[in-house]
């Protein structure tokens, strides 16, 4: 199974869910059910966005796009926060207004709602599932979203029977926690998308640099980056050796630096530069 099969059957169950949702919230006059419909509309429009990226994502390296493509995953995750940004500030300024409105019972409405939970986290653990197995991004994100679906569900869920049972300023209240939610996932969202968007790097380059020095053959290592990349981290490498050393004796230098970092750190697309030490070398780490 794909990635993005994954998706459209996450989507259409989304679209389903909010349905589901928008016709409990309108009967009973919840604001937090509502505000829990519009936050699975957005789930559905997440799965679009994601679903296009997904394709893109899985092209293989070209003339324009040497590296790969992998990023496309990571602009799907921060287009899913900023997404999820909106829809918060959209939730917040709903719940404001709507304090002093009761929510009504309903034993339909209220099953209809504990069976949309029970969905929200069969989704969740199913796609977790195919997010490991997959190693992809886009549906660990997704996983996750799923998964806080369900927790704000069953927030929802209370909070409404609390409502009805007298306390009525609970609802709004917990549709302002529905959007404190939903704002936390934007914000986890951004801070793993961020980094690899703006090549931050993969791993501290005087932890690499001390583990390359090591070697032997290597005399000094004058500069070391990496960055992230999807699921991955390549890393570039400047070694200084002996000047009398063959070619065939470089590249084993070159080879065993490639193994050292594949095997200690995962780095298994390494670009290593052999240049011959002229003594007064520095360290550009």
């Amino acid at each position: 199974m794909k990635v993005r099969t994954v998706l459209i059957w996450e989507g259409l169950a989304n679209a389903i869910l909010a349905l589901l949702k928008l016709f409990v919230g309108l009967s009973v006059n919840s604001t937090a059910i509502l505000s829990d419909a519009l936050h699975s509309l957005s789930d559905l429009a997440n799965n679009g966005i994601a679903l296009f990226v997904a394709k893109a994502a899985e092209e293989p390296p070209d003339r324009d796009h040497p590296y790969g493509h992998h990023k496309y995953e990571q602009i799907a995750v921060f287009a899913l926060a900023s997404l999820l940004t909106v829809v918060a500030f959209e939730l917040i300024l709903s719940a404001l207004e709507r304090f002093g409105t009761n929510p009504s019972q309903s034993a339909l409405g209220l099953w209809l709602m504990l069976l949309a939970l029970a969905v929200n986290l069969g989704i969740a653990v199913w796609e977790g599932y195919w997010a490991k197995k997959l190693q992809s991004d886009i549906l660990r994100a997704d996983a996750r979203h799923t998964l806080s679906d369900a927790l704000t569900t069953t927030v929802v869920i209370v909070g409404w029977q609390l409502a009805v049972l007298g306390f009525g300023w609970l609802d709004p209240l917990f549709a302002l926690l529905v959007a404190l939610l939903v704002l936390y996932l934007a914000f986890d969202l951004f801070r793993r998308s961020i980094p690899i968007l703006v090549d931050s790097a993969g791993y501290d380059p005087r932890q690499l640099s001390a583990a390359l020095q090591q070697l032997e053959g290597v005399r000094a290592v004058h500069r070391v980056r990496s960055r992230r990349y999807g699921n991955g981290v390549a890393a570039d490498v400047v070694v200084l050796v002996d000047p009398a050393l063959s070619t065939k004796e470089s590249h084993t230098i070159a080879d065993a630096i490639e193994g050292l970092l594949a095997q200690r750190f995962g780095i298994h697309d390494t670009t290593v530069h052999i240049e011959p030490d002229s003594g007064n070398a520095f360290c550009q780490c």
